[in-house]
C-alpha cells in the first residue's frame, strides 16, 4: 500500500527536511514516529528539500507500508509522538505509481520580509531588513523577465551533485506585493534549483533598493553566471506554501 502525506512544519529548530546523521532533520522525526507505528523501519520521499531554517505549509512525502485500519486512523496515529514543530495534515492511500517527487507537476513558495523590525512573534518567519525605502514596480518589472522557460543558472548554488541538476525550469509566477510593512514574494513553477528562490528574492530586493542594477542582473541571468553581486536571502523567510500534482 502506498500512502500520500501532506504535512507542515516550523523549520526554526530542525537540520533541514532530509535525513541527517545527527537525526534533527524533519524526515528523521516522522520515519522515527512511522517506526514506531509500525514497528519496523520505513523510509519516506519526499517532493523535495527544505534547507535548515526553511518552513513549509505542504511538504508532501509518499511510503509504502501495509495498514489495514484507514486513513483516518492512520493520521491519527501519526500526530502522536511528533515534535511540535511538525504537523500532519493529510494521509490517503494512493496508487503505487504515486512518487511525491516525480509526480509534482509544479511547486509553489512564499518568502517573507519586514521593512523595520519584525516582532519577537514574527521574527523566526520574516526577514527583518529595516524600514528602508524601496521600489516595488522596479522589483516586479524585472522579475517578469524569470518568467517563462529559461536557464536559471545564475540563481543557483552547488550543492553535492547539484551540478548534475538541470538548470532549464519553467516559472510560472514571480511577483511581489506589499501590504504596510509587508513584503511577500510569491513564486509558481515546474521546479526550483538549489536555493533559487532565497536567490531570487534577495537579487529582486537589492534591485528595489537601488544595491544593483537590474541590467547587471539581466546580464548575468542571459550569460547563466553567477557574479559576486548575486547574493542569498536567509532561509527563515522561505516557505515551501503547496505541491500541484
Amino acid at each position: 500500500m502506498r500512502w500520500r502525506c501532506e504535512c507542515r512544519y516550523d523549520g526554526t529548530d530542525f537540520c533541514g527536511w532530509q535525513s541527517q546523521p545527527n537525526g534533527r532533520a524533519i524526515q528523521d522525526f516522522i520515519e522515527a514516529r512511522l517506526a514506531v507505528i509500525f514497528g519496523i523501519p520505513i523510509r519516506i520521499h519526499g517532493s523535495g528539500r527544505t534547507d535548515a531554517g526553511v518552513h513549509a505549509h505542504g511538504q508532501v512525502f509518499h511510503f509504502d507500508a501495509l495498514w489495514s485500519h484507514g486513513a483516518d486512523k492512520l493520521l491519527r496515529a501519526f500526530r502522536c509522538g511528533l515534535p511540535a514543530g511538525i504537523q500532519m495534515t493529510r494521509v490517503e492511500e494512493v496508487d503505487p505509481s504515486f512518487h511525491a517527487r516525480f509526480s509534482a507537476r509544479k511547486k509553489r513558495y512564499i518568502y517573507q520580509i519586514y521593512l523595520g523590525q519584525a516582532s519577537p512573534f514574527e521574527r523566526r518567519y520574516k526577514w527583518s531588513i529595516g524600514d528602508r525605502a524601496i521600489d516595488l514596480s522596479a522589483m516586479n518589472a524585472l522579475g517578469r523577465y524569470f518568467l517563462g522557460e529559461h536557464n536559471f543558472s545564475a540563481f543557483g548554488a552547488r550543492h553535492g551533485d547539484s551540478s548534475a541538476e538541470n538548470p532549464e525550469k519553467i516559472l510560472y509566477q514571480l511577483s511581489f506585493s506589499r501590504r504596510d510593512r509587508d513584503l511577500q514574494l510569491e513564486t509558481e513553477g515546474s521546479g526550483y534549483l538549489y536555493k533559487m528562490v532565497r536567490t531570487l528574492a534577495a537579487t529582486l530586493l537589492d534591485v528595489g533598493l537601488s544595491r544593483i542594477d537590474g541590467g547587471y542582473v539581466l546580464d548575468c541571468f542571459y550569460k547563466k553566471i553567477r557574479r559576486e553581486k548575486i547574493t542569498t536571502a536567509p532561509p527563515h523567510g522561505l516557505f515551501l506554501d503547496k505541491v500541484y500534482y
